[in-house]
């Protein structure tokens, strides 16, 4: 185990583990035979006392002692013999100390002596000597400091007692994981309570990086410091409420809802033949309770009731970072009509921390233009190619709108509580100053790590971002793949969310990627503008928030292998995802949120070539795909072959109205599959380039 060569056994070794084991097995016959016969005479207790000396994982064995505590309480009375009471418990206790002996980190061990004690009829004054006992002998054993946890209020141990503690501890060893960890807990909680001397996280945090610093200056190479430090700097930068960081529209927008056969504006239009479109609101972090009672969106003093908002998670659950719902303009005079969005203005809104949304509002303008009597072009009618001498870039000096809105706009402006106050920028300054000064002689793997997250934390914080430490960061990601070739795909991927952090920084940097696409007559998705991020090496995709206006969006000849967030980008109508590594449908999940997507290219990826999903793992957890959660067994046995074969494809694709789609180049894009995919896509016209009779 961790790299250290078996050492070959001996004979006689070999000799007393066979003897050892045939005395375990005789133990357990004879053990199992009086659990199951409910024996709790005083020799079958002390059985399990003695198997469990052997062998303290023997979950069944610490359970069996529990039902003899209870019977053997149930025919004592312990008001009239507390004595006999004490001494059932304390024989618990000692069972317990000396199968720690044998495995001081045994989880049934330490479970039961917590079970024992929560009784409340056992002295507490041993177990803090027990503690520091078996803290000697490991002084990073998680399951003393566990126990440390759960004793220590009992023994009405103040939390800044026990802050001083984890002190000692750490400057006893600054390699102490489990001492770092419960300093953690302690200033948590002493800081949500906020006790004498922990009113304010501008004093304590500070004081506290100073701490840290002992740790990391002294032995760079020890991880246990910089974990804590990743966990102050999380304490510095998060605000204490959930915000709401963007919408669509956003505030201030003209937005243009245009009818099928109208003429359209590259930027602010919305082609709806059905008068709907979504509203999108996008949180910092997970929430839930937006409903109809926590949102209210007012149209010309009337307000729209009963709205339905819809979580975009892949998860099905209650909370998520992005909410939608659509907005109703059926049959109304052509006009403009402002709309008012306010949010809390009843409790409700609640993030995963249990913390409550307070108010705020934004608002824009829905300009309903008549629709022509008549015939409508449909799409179709055209294939869309995304080859690169289809696309002209961006005039920013043209006269057209920019369909980038000024970042002022971008985000909602939260009045009660800024994103970071004074003390946050200053802490993380004096941060990046110490840790350029750490790395000037060394070359530090986490070192560069801790400063790349510092920079980009500091950059959230002021306005406009820095260009410079753009640049910084992206080249200690590159150091990173090159000294850490082990965790290279995480360095990959933080750098791909750092570059379009980038790219989204600044109107600027934006209108670069902003293409006309040449010669797109359906009047369906009108004109708008194509957001190319393709051939930028990208393995990850983000800064979803600052994109919620994009129609057309190119992510081709990049290593993506999931699409998770897209999901958010509600007006997407146009997807290039070409010439990538995703490698089964179930990468795709995200799109079956995009109600608006017509036109999608998946092909030169490697969907059909795994016979194992890895997808599903390189998310959050395995349970974080939906895609066959709401499948009915029954549809499954009566479904057709090819329904049978493809599910994962159907489940992704039946609810979508694609008209255009490519799969060539994928190891799944047979002459089978393709006539599947006829039957499922009905509005399909397009397919591999070829028009659908």
């Amino acid at each position: 185990m961790h790299g250290r060569p078996r050492k070959p056994s001996k004979p006689e070794d070999e000799a007393a583990s066979a003897a050892k084991a045939q005395k375990l097995r005789a133990l357990q016959s004879q053990f199992l035979h009086n659990h199951q016969n409910n024996i709790y005479t005083k020799e079958a207790v002390e059985l399990s006392a003695k198997l469990l000396e052997i062998n303290p994982e023997s979950y069944t064995a610490w359970n069996y002692r529990k039902l003899a505590v209870q019977h053997y309480l149930s025919l004592t009375h312990s008001d009239s013999n507390p004595e006999s009471l004490s001494s059932i418990f304390q024989e618990e206790l000692t069972v317990v100390e000396n199968a720690l002996r044998q495995n001081f980190k045994s989880y049934g061990a330490w479970y039961h002596r917590k079970w024992v004690l929560s009784k409340g009829h056992s002295s507490i004054n041993h177990e803090l000597q027990l503690l520091d006992k078996f803290q000697k002998a490991d002084s990073r054993n998680f399951h003393a400091w566990n126990y440390r946890r759960f004793v220590a209020p009992l023994m009405n141990r103040s939390e800044e007692d026990e802050l001083k503690y984890t002190e000692d501890m750490i400057c006893n060893n600054f390699s102490n994981y489990s001492a770092w960890h419960n300093r953690s807990v302690l200033l948590s909680n002493l800081l949500k309570k906020k006790a004498d001397g922990f009113l304010l996280k501008e004093k304590v945090l500070p004081e506290e990086y100073e701490f840290v610093h002992q740790a990391l200056f002294t032995d760079p190479d020890d991880q246990s410091g910089w974990f804590y430090h990743l966990w102050l700097l999380d304490q510095t930068v998060k605000v204490d409420s959930p915000l709401l960081v963007s919408s669509w529209p956003s505030h201030g927008y003209d937005l243009m809802l245009l009818g099928d056969s109208c003429p359209s504006s590259p930027f602010t239009s919305f082609h709806s033949d059905s008068g709907t479109f979504p509203l999108v609101l996008y949180f910092n972090h997970a929430v839930e309770g937006v409903n109809s009672s926590t949102v209210s969106v007012d149209c010309e003093l009337n307000p729209i009731k009963d709205l339905i908002w819809k979580p975009l998670s892949e998860n099905n659950s209650r909370t998520s970072q992005v909410w939608v719902t659509q907005l109703n303009f059926i049959d109304v005079e052509p006009k403009a009509y402002p709309v008012e969005v306010s949010l809390g203005h009843s409790q409700g809104i609640i993030s995963s921390s249990g913390l409550h949304y307070n108010r705020s509002r934004f608002a824009f303008r829905v300009c309903v233009q008549p629709v022509e009597k008549g015939p409508a072009k449909r799409l179709g009618g055209d294939v869309m190619l995304w080859s690169d001498e289809k696309f002209h870039i961006y005039d920013a000096h043209s006269q057209e709108s920019s369909p980038v809105i000024s970042l002022d706009q971008l985000s909602v402006q939260n009045n009660h509580e800024s994103t970071a106050s004074e003390w946050r920028t200053k802490a993380i300054a004096k941060e990046i100053d110490h840790f350029r000064e750490l790395l000037s002689p060394i070359n530090c793997k986490i070192g560069k790590l801790t400063l790349a997250r510092l920079l980009m934390a500091h950059d959230t914080m002021i306005f406009p971002s820095n260009k410079t430490q753009f640049k910084e960061v992206l080249e200690l990601y590159s150091d990173l793949m090159k000294l850490d070739p082990s965790h290279v795909q995480y360095y990959k991927d933080e750098h791909s969310l750092v570059l379009l952090q980038q790219v989204t920084s600044s109107k600027e940097s934006l209108l670069t990627h902003c293409f006309h696409y040449r010669n797109l007559t359906s009047s369906h998705t009108g004109n708008p503008i194509c957001l190319r991020l393709n051939n930028l090496s990208l393995s990850r995709v983000g800064s979803f928030d600052k994109l919620l206006w994009v129609q057309m969006l190119d992510l081709s000849h990049n290593e993506l292998q999931s699409i998770e967030g897209l999901e958010a980008m509600q007006l997407l109508s146009c997807l290039n995802l070409s010439n990538n590594v995703l490698s089964s449908f179930t990468a795709l999940e995200p799109l079956r949120s995009l109600k608006s997507l017509k036109v999608l290219n998946i092909s030169h990826n490697e969907i059909g070539a795994h016979s194992v999903d890895t997808t599903r793992y390189l998310c959050s957890s395995p349970l974080s795909h939906s895609a066959g959660s709401e499948w009915n067994p029954a549809k499954i046995i009566n479904a057709d072959t090819d329904m049978k074969s493809y599910w994962e494809a159907y489940l992704i694709l039946k609810d979508l109205n694609l008209t255009q789609l490519d799969i060539v180049g994928n190891a799944i894009g047979d002459e089978k599959f393709k006539s599947f995919l006829i039957k499922v896509l009905h509005a399909l016209k397009w397919l591999d380039g070829e028009r659908l009779h």
